[in-house]
């Protein structure tokens, strides 16, 4: 899509018609009696409607699934899945995806991205890595984001065994909180000079501009926190409640990306899907913003009419349907040289 102005931005703030009957016959509601109840209940409602992706499942015939134990820095370890194409790499090597879940970095788990990694091994060769990161409360920040960094290096230090070929590409990627966090690592694998580099970040209705750290020149156009009540998924969201849960440092890079102090320059090329309903819509408009100002490479899907994740609680939508080959698409784009 191309880049749009900000009268088409606004106007994709209005519900669609077919979302209102998908969320209007199937009301979204995962609230527990706690915290640990609602944990539970997301993951029973999104089990539930897995049979409805277009991949719903393993699909053994053409891509090989096996689990791994990643060291961490602290002395503990957390589980990746691997997916490769089953016939083996294609001619010139397999791509390395690694992909971190959704879930306000306090939910989720490595079934949230299972769809996102077989599509990529299935359809574009490549390796996908699957990370389970460690969750809030129980591990506030920096545990997460540090375990998904301890991964990503994993990652391409097991290439081989993996059968992947980096070179050939190198892409994190992720869904709200796991687009926070790629777009995290997409910047630290730049300061930090990684070898081979981080060529592209897949940016699916992310977190990445805090409500309370925008910049006054931007004030004006972050409006979709506050303004946008409508969402089915996250309502009228202001992030406080997620920050308690999480715990990061407010000043850190591993947090806020939008405020790197390094900048954007450098930065890998950028895929964004952005939600219209979505209250993190604006943040996406102005990063997108920021990375072509630091000469990045980005290339921008917006949903008009549908909300934060609505792909994954309503799949059963010919829009849905949509967004999914959207992804397959954007992430061929990201490993286009």
């Amino acid at each position: 899509m191309a880049h749009l102005t900000r009268e088409e931005v606004l106007k994709s703030g209005e519900v669609s018609e077919e979302y209102r009957r998908a969320f209007e016959a199937r009301p979204f509601d995962v609230h527990g009696n706690d915290f640990f109840d609602h944990r539970a209940k997301r993951a029973s409602h999104l089990e539930q409607l897995r049979h409805l992706y277009p991949i719903s499942g393993p699909i053994p015939n053409e891509v090989t699934e096996t689990m791994h134990d990643v060291p961490t820095r602290d002395g503990s370890s957390i589980r990746v899945r691997v997916y490769q194409p089953a016939n083996g790499p294609p001619e010139g090597g397999s791509p390395l995806v690694v992909m971190y879940h959704e879930g306000g970095w306090s939910m989720g788990d490595l079934t949230d991205e299972d769809l996102n990694c077989r599509m990529f091994a299935r359809d574009l060769g490549c390796v996908s890595v699957n990370v389970e990161y460690r969750l809030a409360p129980e591990f506030v920040f920096p545990t997460g984001v540090n375990d998904c960094w301890d991964a990503l290096k994993w990652a391409i230090s097991s290439s081989s065994a993996l059968k992947a070929t980096p070179e050939k590409g190198l892409i994190v990627g992720g869904a709200s909180a796991g687009g926070n966090l790629s777009a995290v690592l997409a910047l630290l694998s730049r300061d930090e000079k990684l070898d081979p580099p981080v060529t592209g970040q897949y940016l699916c209705v992310p977190a990445l501009l805090p409500h309370d750290k925008v910049p006054s020149r931007f004030a004006h156009v972050y409006r979709s926190r506050f303004d946008s009540v409508d969402d089915p998924i996250l309502g009228k969201l202001d992030g406080s409640a997620i920050v308690e849960i999480y715990k990061p440092d407010r000043e850190s890079p591993l947090w806020d990306p939008f405020n790197h102090a390094g900048g954007h320059k450098g930065a890998p090329k950028a895929y964004f899907q952005v939600a219209g309903l979505d209250p993190l819509r604006d943040e996406s408009v102005l990063y997108d913003r920021v990375l072509r100002e630091a000469g990045v490479l980005t290339r921008f899907d917006l949903y008009p009419g549908f909300g934060h994740m609505f792909w994954t609680n309503y799949p059963e939508m010919e829009s849905s349907k949509r967004f999914v080959e959207d992804t397959l698409k954007g992430v061929r784009w990201l490993l286009e040289k």
